[in-house]
């Protein structure tokens, strides 16, 4: 599997490097692969260096390079890849593709960054998007713009046709220094801006505009996509004991699985997920930067647990 995901990454890059040679010239690829190595360096700051006001302002120069690059003719083509520091996805149909990113603070709480880039012929269309997660007091029930963001970093995109078409985007959301999230968000384009939240998870006791887990911090989560059976599946949550029920800090993984299945549109509950009927694709997993290796998935907790369902 290692192999086939570093195939088909070659083949990626290779593909989107072809596209951008055919649409820009050389100049273009020059300045590109000129911002590219500066966003490469101040990636590695605002990620690794101890200081916080540093990475704060590496971040914030970032952010200036970053929209300077994409203002570079045809940069919709350019890959980006060297950037390991941050999150860049595509939409299955090549519409825009989503910049993400975060900056830690020093007590242990995270900062999301990013930006919504459309796929023009002409200038650039670029929505930035606003972290408003300590202000968002109900993530849920909420439908938000860009400027009250619920931030994470996104690691699938899943397109769904229909009377108002929408994208079912998978992500990861560091929490704090106790617990990790991570969410399935829907973004939809409503008068050309894009929109974020929409009522189409039913079941689980609720109708969602979006899904929030939240588990402990040195506990993995497994979020993913298959494609085949219109399936999101994800691994049932679970406090450790009576006491920690109200207390999502301290869940993880208690070894069964829970799923969002598409039909008509909308997406329905599946509880008790049977993995042996579910086909076993490679995960596209959000990479922890600073420690350069998967955070999803590492092993999964042996301790006895009590199940309890996701709220």
């Amino acid at each position: 599997m290692v192999v086939r995901s570093f195939v088909l990454t070659i083949f990626s890059t290779l593909f989107f490097l072809q596209a951008f040679a055919q649409h820009a010239d050389s100049s273009n690829l020059k300045q590109l692969n000129f911002y590219q190595d500066s966003l490469k360096h101040l990636g590695n700051t605002f990620i690794n260096n101890d200081n916080d006001l540093i990475r704060k302002n590496a971040n914030y120069q970032f952010i200036k390079t970053l929209v300077a690059a994409l203002k570079t003719p045809n940069s919709f083509a350019f890959p980006f890849d060297s950037i390991k520091t941050i999150t860049l996805t595509n939409s299955p149909d090549n519409k825009f593709r989503i910049f993400s990113w975060h900056v830690t603070h020093d007590d242990g709480s995270y900062r999301f960054y990013g930006a919504i880039q459309v796929n023009t012929s002409g200038p650039l269309k670029l929505y930035g998007l606003e972290d408003y997660s300590p202000l968002l007091k109900n993530p849920e029930d909420s439908v938000v713009d860009n400027h009250k963001w619920y931030g994470a970093q996104y690691y699938t995109i899943i397109p769904v046709s229909g009377v108002t078409p929408y994208y079912v985007l998978l992500g990861w959301k560091g929490n704090t220094d106790k617990s990790t999230k991570k969410i399935i968000d829907v973004l939809s384009f409503q008068n050309d801006k894009p929109i974020f939240g929409m009522p189409v998870f039913d079941g689980n006791n609720k109708r969602r505009k979006r899904v929030v887990f939240e588990y402990a911090r040195q506990a993995s989560m497994l979020l993913k996509y298959v494609h085949s059976q219109h399936l999101i599946v994800f691994d049932n949550l679970a406090s450790s004991d009576k006491k920690s029920k109200d207390k999502p800090e301290t869940y993880g993984p208690d070894l069964t699985y829970n799923g969002y299945r598409l039909k008509d549109g909308r997406w329905e509950y599946v509880d008790n997920l049977d993995m042996r009927n579910v086909p076993n694709e490679q995960d596209e997993n959000y990479i922890d930067p600073k420690a350069e290796k998967p955070i999803l998935p590492r092993p999964k907790t042996t301790l006895p647990i009590k199940k309890t369902p996701v709220q």
